[in-house]
């Protein structure tokens, strides 16, 4: 059976040049990614993605988001970069990579709008990724709305992937995170809030075309069910520094209603009852299969492997399997 996995992470090799000249060295979570070979080697990818029987990436960058560090310019010459390596890769191995996602900078939203535009437009792009914050701002921020009222024009889907970093401290009384909980809580916690913004800024009622595929299975929000559903129904009774009612009454279906417009991935790093969860949520049509290579011990392998396993193992029909394999992909990104 086909198989598209629709977020997997690289650094094409200019991209990767220019990063290294903006950024002048990688630490904490970048280093990590620098040091998986399958992220800058393609013959260490290829060798991966033959193990597995009719299996094909979707190409997309690895974070720092484009417009991390730097000005306006080197932010705009970052993303291109990144859209025509993975252009370049996906004309040159289509059996291996039918699209990619273009990484806009979402700091400057016109070149964002524009670069949308050419790489969907002239590069075959099947959307783009932006990230749950934008230099500390909320989606939701009025200036970034041209932005996904481009791309549903253009009729095609927004990633989101999570941003936070260990400068987001677990309490007020310190200044960064430990442990490393702003990766395993903080990143969905942050998927989540960005769902949220969207859904009560009256993004959905505003542009209904918008799709947007949320990384990791959903985060939060299908574990949450019953406070999304019934508790947030009730917005505004725990709120006595501002009404919140009259918005409940402005939205046009109830708050949970919006979350289900949502797609997922299956992204879960092997977690059966994460993804049976989410597809009790969000349906059988609004979710795709992704790995989330190459991040996992192994550098690439595992994480395919242990979805594929878990995919495998679901109590569904064949013609459900192959939605989540590749039907849905095919539908939602424009893949033939």
């Amino acid at each position: 059976m086909r198989k598209i996995d629709i977020f997997t992470h690289i650094w094409p090799k200019r991209f990767h040049e220019l990063l290294l000249k903006q950024t002048g060295q990688m630490k904490d979570m970048h280093r990590r990614s620098e040091a998986v070979p399958m992220m800058t080697n393609l013959d260490v990818r290829f060798k991966v993605m033959d193990s597995f029987d009719e299996y094909q990436q979707i190409l997309s960058l690895a974070s720092p988001p484009p417009d991390a560090v730097g000005a306006r310019e080197a932010w705009r010459e970052l993303s291109r970069a990144g859209s025509d390596g993975m252009a370049e890769l996906c004309q040159k191995y289509p059996d291996r990579f039918p699209s990619f996602i273009a990484s806009v900078a979402m700091r400057d939203p016109e070149g964002a709008v524009e670069e949308s535009r050419r790489a969907i437009k002239e590069l075959g792009a099947c959307g783009i990724q932006i990230y749950t914050n934008v230099n500390g701002k909320p989606l939701d921020a009025p200036e970034f709305r041209p932005v996904f009222k481009a791309v549903a024009e253009l009729g095609k889907p927004i990633w989101i992937h999570p941003a936070r970093t260990a400068s987001f401290p677990d309490y007020q009384t310190e200044s960064e995170s430990l442990y490393e909980i702003w990766w395993t809580f903080g990143w969905p916690y942050e998927s989540s809030a960005a769902q949220a913004r969207i859904v009560f800024s009256k993004m959905f009622d505003e542009i209904p075309n918008l799709k947007i595929i949320i990384h990791h299975a959903g985060a939060m929000i299908p574990f949450f069910e019953g406070r999304v559903g019934p508790g947030w129904d009730q917005l505004g009774a725990r709120t006595s520094s501002r009404d919140y009612k009259p918005l409940l009454k402005e939205l046009k279906h109830r708050p949970l209603d919006y979350f289900k417009m949502f797609y997922a991935d299956t992204a879960t790093f092997g977690s059966k009852s994460a993804l049976v969860c989410a597809l009790d949520f969000y349906g059988i049509d609004h979710v795709l299969f992704a790995s989330d290579a190459p991040f996992d011990p192994e550098g690439g392998p595992m994480y395919i492997r242990e979805t594929l396993r878990v995919i495998d193992s679901l109590d569904i029909s064949k013609a459900d399997r192959e939605k989540l394999y590749y039907k849905n992909a095919c539908r939602l990104l424009g893949i033939k």
